[in-house]
């Protein structure tokens, strides 16, 4: 067992699929020859939900989602990668109303039970000769591979990530694309998640959004939130009612395992790492405290080079300014599981935290002492191929 992996979670090609689900993904010439648009489509009606960014910058198919999830159900997913269709005006609006449409004609849906995700450029309009072109045409597949709609809506992401749990009878399978511009404020980047669990769309949605915010909203790579975040739920009841307390605990094993996932894949990322923060007066103190250590730079960049600066860590918490219950004498550091501060160390047990620091996954972990509640958020390393990537983007 892996790092990444968790108990009753499968991920890659091992995942389980859900019941009447099917997939589409295919090349429509976006940016280049790769896989560039995908379809995921129930053949029954779904209770759904989506959490999505806040950003005032705010795409159309957000917008777009917003308003076909009013009545909480969906039949299908369309996804576009390489152009995120954002800050394109009533132009923009419209190619993504028009995109809707050209998927339900496939699908055999209305407009209205089409959901549009967007990612990759901002600033370019959709290509849309070559969208209705390629969708005009097109006949849904009779079967599913979730594991090539994982890659057609992959941009920087070097590997495809997915996985599934299960819930009684129901199966539970999500997919996930995101590498940078990933500080969620809301859900991340493109992840979607199916079930063919029987539940109320009321339930779902409050269980979903729980699973959100432990787990999506708990990731950061480099603390910048994109217009285009979008996390989308679809239950389309195929397997019948599953207990709600197993359903939950599926969707959140699926969730947090997608969420390690896109942490380990960060633009650049050598390595992992994990933030925990207890002792803390309530959840929102360790949560501020966790990801104000995991967007350090500093701390990033200790992490990428095995370096043991526990001063880095210190530091990230001291910029809670504003927690003044927060007593440094208090507070206890750890890495790996080892006390860092505030024990004094030698330089034997310096070289054995470097060691420690060169582990794929890194752990640190801090006790506030100010309560008794605590947060988990994911980050990864800080390294020069994240310059390399976002200098180069758009060339």
């Amino acid at each position: 067992m892996t790092a990444l992996d968790h108990p009753g979670v499968a991920t890659g090609s091992s995942v389980s699929v859900p019941e009447q689900f099917v997939t589409y993904a295919g090349n429509a010439g976006v940016k280049d020859s790769s896989l560039d648009l995908s379809i995921v489509a129930s053949l029954l009606p779904c209770a759904a939900d989506g959490v999505f960014t806040r950003s005032l910058f705010a795409g159309p198919s957000v917008l777009l989602c917003r308003e076909h999830l009013r009545d909480g159900t969906a039949r299908a997913v369309v996804t576009v990668s390489k152009n995120a269709n954002v800050a394109t005006g009533q132009a923009g609006a419209d190619d993504a109303a028009e995109l809707a449409a050209l998927t339900a004609k496939a699908v055999g849906c209305t407009a209205g039970e089409v959901l549009v995700a967007s990612t990759g450029v901002i600033g370019r309009r959709y290509p849309m000769e070559k969208l209705r072109g390629h969708l005009g045409p097109l006949q849904m597949p009779s079967s599913a591979d979730f594991g090539l709609v994982a890659r057609a809506i992959m941009t920087t992401d070097t590997e495809p990530k997915l996985a599934s749990a299960r819930a009684g009878r129901a199966t539970v399978l999500g997919i996930a694309k995101g590498s940078g511009m990933i500080q969620p404020d809301m859900a991340t980047m493109l992840a979607f998640v199916f079930t063919d669990a029987a539940v109320g769309q009321g339930p779902l949605s409050a269980m979903f959004r729980r699973a959100v915010d432990l787990t999506f909203n708990s990731l950061s790579i480099d603390t910048d939130t994109s217009t285009s975040d979008s996390v989308i739920v679809l239950a389309n009841g195929a397997a019948g009612p599953a207990d709600e307390a197993e359903l939950e605990g599926a969707l959140h094993a699926v969730c947090r395992s997608l969420t390690m996932q896109l942490a380990a894949d960060g633009e650049g990322a050598t390595k992992l790492l994990q933030v925990n923060v207890a002792g803390a007066r309530d959840r929102s103190q360790a949560k501020r405290v966790a990801k104000s250590v995991v967007n350090s730079p500093l701390v990033k960049c200790a992490v990428h080079g095995a370096d043991p600066n526990w001063g880095r860590v210190v530091m990230a918490i001291g910029k809670c300014s504003e927690d003044t219950d927060i007593k440094p004498d208090e507070v206890t550091v750890s890495f790996g599981g080892f006390e860092v501060y505030p024990r004094r160390l030698g330089e034997a047990e310096l070289a054995s935290l470097a060691e420690i620091m060169r582990a794929p996954v890194v752990e640190i972990g801090i006790v506030l002492a100010t309560g008794d509640q605590e947060a988990t958020v994911w980050g990864c390393d800080l390294s020069s191929e994240y310059v390399h990537i976002n200098a180069d983007y758009t060339t």
